[in-house]
């Protein structure tokens, strides 16, 4: 895009991003961020655009999923192998639920960041600055560690190389293998409560075995035992992003080399607002959240903003309105999309419009609630004739409990036993698999009436 810079958003109104106390401190990360090697390459970001591209046309599948905030204190190997295999295990579920490749995208070596309700909180009647995530500030509510640190760039960064190194290393070096992440789905399908599960994890058992006997396994076929994995996050913090834009030579256009994807949140999606105009730029694949506050108008207006050349799978959009409200928000911005034209994948996050407050004082998501807007989805859609093309989850692959129900129904009163998220309730791994199967259900049922619609 010729006449686009990356320091354009400068001169744009900004919001939900910190005020740097120290501006020469902020100006040398910004130039030895600068400096660095971009954390992930332009002909990645192309790929990940294609298999996009499919997943709008009903081709693909897009699982999108990983932390809400990442976190300095508890980054680990084990963490990030963990939210990892469970994402395996997911898209094995819903590629033979969906009978098309899954597109496997982590929130991931990259998502520091968070947009607050507000600007402060109180405690105890002390006031002091929200916490924004590690890149930003601490978590400790104090007013020293709440004041917006720069040089904590430079962390978020070693970190989301070490977690990209780790990621690649798994993808390829066997860890991936097909037989290995079933055997890992089998174990959870075999419990006395999850016999609904059982038949499907043992068609796929035997889908593998039917492929092992024909000649095609680990040994012989590079995709049994290997994944592509990409990473996303959104793109709040603008001085990070901009340090790790690169010109890529190849096209001359601009590349965000801090993550495959980016996303905008539904709070900072002003069409003349600094992130638009800094996503704009970028040859990344981007996604829009799309809340109930989304107008026709602006969904129209950012539609042309964000993907002036209607390239297919430029433009993910993240609808997330809470279960009961999708039928009422979501048909309207599918229309305005088809009358527009416009070439967009639809993915459900059923996440952010569902958190309470639990009786026991902590913010939770009720599971019941995750699975019903993702059903009331899939149901707009098969009434729109449009193509649900993914689902985008806060979850991790530890046993935590943040989120109520599940085939382990998690209470109010177990909340306080493993609630480790810094800022939002995320699925467990025992969740998370659960509503992959559930999805798949989802999936299955929408292939078959395809076809019966095409033989009657």
């Amino acid at each position: 895009m010729s006449d686009w810079q990356k320091s354009d958003w400068r001169a744009k109104p900004r919001v939900q991003m910190p005020d740097y106390v120290d501006a020469a401190a902020l100006a040398g990360v910004e130039s030895q961020l600068a400096k660095y090697p971009p954390l992930v390459f332009a002909g990645e970001a192309r790929r990940l655009k294609a298999q996009l591209g499919a997943a709008s046309r009903g081709e693909a599948f897009l699982l999108q999923g990983g932390d809400c905030a990442e976190s300095f204190e508890q980054f680990s190997a084990d963490g990030i192998r963990d939210t990892f295999k469970v994402m395996l295990q997911m898209a094995m579920v819903l590629t033979y639920g969906a009978k098309v490749p899954v597109i496997k995208v982590g929130r991931m070596a990259g998502q520091f960041a968070k947009p607050r309700s507000a600007p402060t909180e109180v405690i105890e009647g002390v006031e002091l600055p929200s916490y924004r995530g590690d890149i930003i500030n601490e978590l400790a509510f104090t007013a020293e560690a709440r004041i917006p640190d720069p040089a904590r760039m430079l962390q978020a960064y070693t970190q989301a190389a070490a977690t990209l190194n780790l990621l690649r290393a798994f993808s390829t070096g066997g860890f991936a293998d097909m037989n290995r992440v079933h055997s890992w789905t089998l174990g959870f399908a075999d419990g006395d409560k999850t016999e609904r599960y059982h038949e499907l994890a043992r068609r796929i058992q035997d889908t593998i075995d039917f492929m092992s006997a024909a000649g095609i396994t680990a040994e012989t076929t590079h995709e049994f035992s290997t994944v592509e994995f990409y990473t996303s996050h959104e793109s709040l913090l603008l001085e990070y992003e901009e340090a790790l834009t690169r010109l890529d030579s190849t096209s001359g256009n601009w590349l965000a080399g801090s993550g495959h994807m980016i996303w905008i949140g539904d709070r900072t999606r002003q069409p003349d607002g600094a992130h638009v105009e800094f996503a704009r730029g970028v040859l990344n694949p981007i996604g829009l959240k799309c809340g109930p506050s989304m107008t026709t108008e602006d969904l129209k207006i950012l539609l042309a903003r964000l993907n002036p050349e209607n390239e297919a799978g430029r433009l993910t959009l993240i609808a997330r309105f809470g279960a009961g409200s999708v039928g009422e928000h979501l048909p309207r911005l599918i229309r305005t999309v088809a009358e527009e034209g416009a070439n967009v994948v639809w993915t459900c996050d059923p996440m952010h419009g569902n958190t309470i407050k639990s009786s026991s004082g902590y913010k939770t998501r009720p599971f019941e609630s995750v699975l019903r807007e993702v059903r009331e989805f899939f149901a707009v859609h098969a009434a729109e004739g449009s193509v649900p093309g993914g689902v985008h989850f806060e979850m991790t692959g530890q046993d935590v409990t943040e989120c109520t129900g599940g085939i382990h129904a998690v209470t109010d009163e177990d909340l306080s036993d493993r609630y480790h998220t810094a800022c939002d309730p995320r699925l467990n791994a025992s969740q998370s698999l659960e509503l992959a199967f559930l999805v798949a259900e989802e999936l299955t049922q929408r292939r078959n009436n395809a076809n019966d619609r095409a033989v009657g």
